[in-house]
């Protein structure tokens, strides 16, 4: 049962990361799988006939016996980990939400539908559910507001190896084949990596365990280019993890970042086949009258730092050339994963790092460094 939510949070995950809109302000994509599933949860709770059957479509639902429960208790379970999760549904002043619907919500969701009093009042609600992490939530508002759902994560884990600061410095990070940025590269001499070389993927698959079961999981194509549509049809996370090896000892770099992703989600849930919300739903479950959906608000936030379970011993050791390595210098994929159960807590892509700072061209020839970037080729080979 617990693969099935996790698989089915995952699905939802990606078909929601193909829509997320990137450019040059915004390079870089993270989302809350298990958010936007947990608050599409909750109004399915609200929802009648063809709308709930399409929200539990969307939700793949289908693969549980009991959905909601078992969410209820994958909730539970989570909220005793590094992670803060919050969601809420607002209605507008005049709609009375039924006794049954908002009992529900509050026992399985631990999320009470309120009347909406203001843009002030939501973003106090959820810096207030988000340890301080997520401000400013909102910046205005849609015009004819009925229904408001909110959901808001922030995660900062601590490795279960740390990187020493000292080791931290400016590296190169190819944005494309023509441009690169320099990054706060961290660096491990000798770190535990367990690392996978997958030919389906044509990628680098790395895992970085966090302390209370959770980790990152990272996928880097070796040809520079995250294609969403692709690693969609092709990644199975817990196949993946059923096949990492043991970690093993090596040089490794990873950039440090901070993300700070908001969307608003109308469009991208329109354009997987939801659009149904944001016009005629049947939302009689939740209220008398013609409630709709005016809009989903979604913001994660992330920050990959080197803080870790333990010091790093002061020593200070020499690289060889034949040591293995792996170097996350090039647009990568990752999931941030709850190891008991394998779902995505949060999935995004990383195409530069440092978007503040100015994109360099790279000079074709010279890029030896490139080239031999990322791993000894002796070690881990495709698997046959």
């Amino acid at each position: 049962m617990r693969d099935a939510l996790a698989y089915a949070i995952q699905k939802l995950g990606m078909k929601m990361l193909g829509q997320m809109k990137t450019g040059p302000e915004q390079p870089n994509v993270i989302i809350s799988p298990l958010s936007i599933s947990l608050i599409l949860s909750q109004l399915a709770l609200g929802a009648l006939n063809e709308t709930e059957e399409l929200l539990m479509r969307h939700l793949h639902a289908n693969t549980l016996p009991c959905y909601h429960m078992s969410i209820q208790n994958f909730l539970e379970r989570l909220r005793k980990s590094d992670l803060q999760v919050a969601t809420r549904i607002y209605l507008q002043k005049g709609f009375e939400p039924k006794p049954e619907f908002v009992n529900q919500s509050q026992y399985l969701y631990d999320s009470e539908p309120v009347t909406f009093k203001g843009v002030a009042e939501v973003n106090e609600w959820v810096e207030k559910a988000t340890n301080g992490k997520v401000s400013d939530f909102l910046t205005s508002l849609p015009p004819n507001l009925l229904l408001m759902l909110i959901n808001a994560v922030h995660f900062k884990g601590e490795w279960k190896a740390r990187f020493d600061p000292r080791f931290t410095s400016k590296d190169v990070f190819y944005i494309d084949d023509k441009h690169l940025v320099n990054v706060d590269m961290m660096m491990g001499p000798k770190y535990p990596l367990s690392l996978l070389i997958d030919a389906d993927l044509d990628a680098q698959v790395a895992w970085f365990p966090f302390k209370n079961h959770m980790s990152m999981l990272v996928v880097m194509p070796m040809n520079g280019q995250v294609n969403i549509s692709d690693l969609a049809t092709k990644l199975n996370i817990s196949d993946l993890y059923d096949r990492l090896p043991e970690e093993r000892s090596m040089q490794v770099k990873l950039p440090k970042f901070k993300l700070d992703y908001s969307q608003e989600l109308c469009e991208a849930l329109t354009n997987i086949g939801m659009g149904e919300l944001f016009t005629s739903p049947n939302l009689a479950a939740i209220a008398e009258g013609p409630l709709l959906v005016s809009s989903v608000q979604h913001k994660s936030s992330m920050e990959i730092t080197e803080e870790g379970a333990e010091a790093a011993a002061a020593t200070t050791v020499v690289i060889s050339r034949s040591n293995p390595s792996f170097s996350l210098n090039q647009p990568f994929f990752f999931a941030l994963m709850d190891d008991k159960t394998q779902a995505p807590i949060f999935l995004g892509v990383i195409t530069n790092p440092n978007p503040g700072a100015p994109a360099v061209q790279s000079s074709g020839g010279s890029g030896g460094d490139k080239n031999d970037k990322h791993f000894d080729k002796s070690f881990g080979e495709p698997p046959k």
